[in-house]
């Protein structure tokens, strides 16, 4: 009989895998509870837990009572094991957020990008100070991803273009990379909110979705079979450009070799957190910011219906367009415009496209907090890094 020295090396990484992504989404387990959620035998998952051990990568963190026999140990992954960082890229500032294998933020900051041309040094700086807010080296550091606005090549990995970042362009992939000494990812802004929507937001468990961010600008995230979906050449999603009745279009649109020019027409021109603030004024809401305009219309009650109305015609222009041609079933609006109006903007907009489209999605507000980019970002920086302690 042939003898086959690879299986059991195969099968111990098996085991060794399947023990701990368990501790990963169940917490802390005993010896008996990984035996019987794995399907293991009480030796086999003793011998996992042994080699997981000698690897650094589980550790005995208490006791659970209430058997005959003596306490049993309880297991759960060295959060030390692996650390990655996520950072949120907007004009003004660049965010930065470390976070341990659990998933759990060791350390956040902010530092500013203002006055500077090249992103490299504004990335290490703020990787650095994250990392040392962390009480950790740069080198600890397992994946790095970076949520960008613009257009990301999924060749290359690259940044195309972006309208207000010009210092993000091609080649600072590779220099980001040369210069912090290891692989990093620059995924757009908006497809990185819907990774955290479908991890951890009203789209949890929702293979086919869209999210459309109305905040500074326009985007498009489509998430099909579980799956991002970026287009050839990465600009599946841009939005803006879509020709919709009321504003011309968008004409030489490639006029500048590398970049596009700014809209001159499209879906962009009727719908932004700009155009929005201007909409309110004309209205009669004012606010410091202009998510608070959007804000005050809703507490207005019905004096604010009508500005309310118009921004969900607006967009539903765009979003009934996506439906015809995708019917995601799920439309989850982000951003700072869309933030603000709730639940009433979001009911609005469902009608709207009702009226206009065959197709009538279920239209919601996005349930994830804080910053979606950088909590997209962290999330797509830890599968990468589990992927690699996992196997190895």
């Amino acid at each position: 009989m042939e003898r086959r020295p690879g299986v059991p090396r195969l099968l111990r990484e098996i085991n060794d895998r399947a023990a701990l992504e368990l501790l990963l989404t169940s917490g802390p387990l005993t010896r008996g509870q990984i035996g019987e959620l794995t399907g293991l035998s009480k030796v086999t998952a003793s011998q996992t837990l042994a080699r997981l051990e000698e690897r650094g990568l589980v550790e005995v963190v208490g006791e659970q009572g209430g058997g005959r026999g003596p306490n049993a140990a309880l297991y759960a992954l060295v959060a030390s094991s692996a650390y990655v960082a996520g950072l949120d890229v907007a004009p003004e500032f660049v965010t930065a957020a470390i976070a341990d294998i659990n998933g759990d933020i060791v350390a956040e900051v902010t530092v500013s990008q203002e006055g500077s041309d090249d992103p490299v040094p504004v990335v290490h700086g703020a990787l650095v100070k994250a990392c040392r807010a962390a009480k950790m080296s740069l080198s600890k550091l397992h994946a790095v991803v970076i949520g960008t606005p613009g257009v990301v090549d999924p060749n290359t990995g690259d940044v195309r273009f972006a309208f207000d970042l010009p210092g993000w362009h091609e080649g600072v992939h590779e220099a980001l990379a040369r210069d912090l000494r290891r692989e990093v990812v620059i995924e757009n802004d908006v497809n990185l909110a819907a990774v955290a929507e479908h991890s951890t937001g009203v789209a949890k468990g929702v293979d086919d979705f869209v999210l459309v961010w109305v905040g500074r600008g326009l985007g498009l995230a489509i998430m099909l079979g579980g799956r991002l979906h970026r287009g050839r050449s990465g600009s599946a999603g841009e939005i803006g450009y879509l020709p919709v009745p009321g504003v011309p279009l968008a004409e030489d649109v490639r006029a500048v070799p590398g970049r596009m020019p700014s809209l001159a027409g499209g879906l962009g021109r009727l719908i932004s957190a700009d155009v929005v603030a201007e909409l309110a004024e004309t209205y009669g809401f004012t606010g410091a910011s202009k998510a608070e305009r959007v804000a005050a219309a809703v507490e207005a009650g019905a004096p604010g219906e009508p500005l309310l109305d118009e921004i969900a015609a607006r967009l539903a222009l765009g979003v009934a367009s996506v439906c015809v041609v995708l019917d995601p079933g799920l439309v989850v609006l982000g951003g700072e415009v869309s933030m603000a109006g709730g639940k009433a903007l979001a009911s609005r907009v469902e009608e709207a496209v009702a009226r206009i489209c065959p197709v009538r999605p279920e239209v919601v507000v996005s349930q994830v907090s804080g910053r979606p980019v950088l909590r997209g970002a962290v999330l797509a920086a830890l599968d990468r890094a589990r992927e690699e302690v996992f196997a190895s």
